[in-house]
């Protein structure tokens, strides 16, 4: 008997049409692969949906706000069936930029230092303050956004005129700039699947790196690091998937340093398109396309 896949995909966030491209690579291959596959929207008759279709395992291709900060996943605990990727709370904490950093520096995580700014500095003493807490440039960026959506490096004469941008924002967060290599690093389930290494041309890996095929981001792989070092990144990796409590697949991002690693965030919903970094990290050491999605449908019922 045919197994039944519920895919939801789309959304609110800003990452909405990253999430349909995702859920969209997801069906076609299921379907390919002797799947019964829906697809339907986060909206009022998912539940309905649900009911209807009677899926054996739920794959969830949200991402962003509502996705995977535990909304979702707490309207999916209600009924009853295995969903993909992380529970509620590890969605909620993982999207939490903040309650990620506590985290990882309460465990001995290197993170970058950082504040959380809530617009009520007059522009002097924003300025002042920075330079006193980590000096320039800076990252700013929304605590609960993915994707690198509204992350702006900046200088002491830009700050002011970025910090504009999200004002629409409660809090955001001024994180100090580490240089350096970008890798970022992927776990399924407790498996450490392995690491790439990304090159922009851009300033640094944002969303059109990330997302527009003519950003033209050079991808390393196998990353070229010796073989403690190696380990040691993929320590951290599945260290931080498992104090987050993350089940499924994960992706962590990471700034390589003067020999040493700094965790910016861990993503448990990372993206499953063409440009995706975690399917090009598991073909990389021979797991196709279809297995790492068997892979991540196996690991939801276990998890259920």
């Amino acid at each position: 008997m045919k197994k039944k896949i519920l895919i939801i995909s789309g959304g609110i966030s800003k990452e909405r049409m990253i999430s349909l491209e995702t859920g969209k690579q997801v069906a076609k291959e299921l379907k390919k692969n002797n799947y019964l596959v829906r697809s339907c929207e986060p909206n009022k008759d998912l539940l309905s949906e649900i009911k209807d279709f009677k899926p054996n395992c739920i794959f969830n291709a949200l991402h962003g706000q509502f996705g995977e900060d535990g909304y979702i996943q707490t309207i999916l605990e209600t009924v009853g069936i295995p969903y993909t990727h992380s529970g509620v709370i590890a969605s909620a904490k993982a999207m939490d930029k903040e309650i990620s950093k506590k985290i990882f520096l309460k465990n001995k995580i290197l993170t970058p230092k950082y504040f959380i700014y809530n617009f009520n500095k007059t522009n002097k003493e924003l300025i002042s303050f920075v330079k006193k807490k980590f000096n320039f440039p800076v990252v700013i960026k929304p605590i609960n956004e993915g994707s690198s959506v509204n992350v702006y490096i900046c200088t002491k004469n830009n700050l002011l005129k970025n910090l504009k941008f999200l004002k629409d924002y409660k809090k955001v967060m001024i994180e100090q700039f580490i240089p350096g290599r970008e890798i970022q690093s992927a776990i399924i389930g407790k498996k450490k699947l392995g690491a790439i290494e990304l090159k922009p041309k851009r300033k640094f890996y944002d969303y059109q790196a990330k997302y527009n095929s003519n950003a033209k981001t050079e991808h390393i792989i196998p990353v070229d690091l010796p073989k403690k070092k190696y380990k040691a990144l993929m320590n951290i990796t599945l260290k931080a998937h498992n104090l987050m409590g993350c089940r499924g697949v994960t992706r962590s991002d990471f700034k390589f340093f003067k020999g040493k690693f700094y965790l910016l965030e861990i993503n448990t919903q990372p993206g499953m398109t063409k440009l995706s970094l975690v399917p090009e990290i598991s073909a990389y050491i021979g797991i196709n396309f279809i297995n790492l999605i068997k892979l991540i449908l196996k690991d939801a019922s276990i998890n259920k």
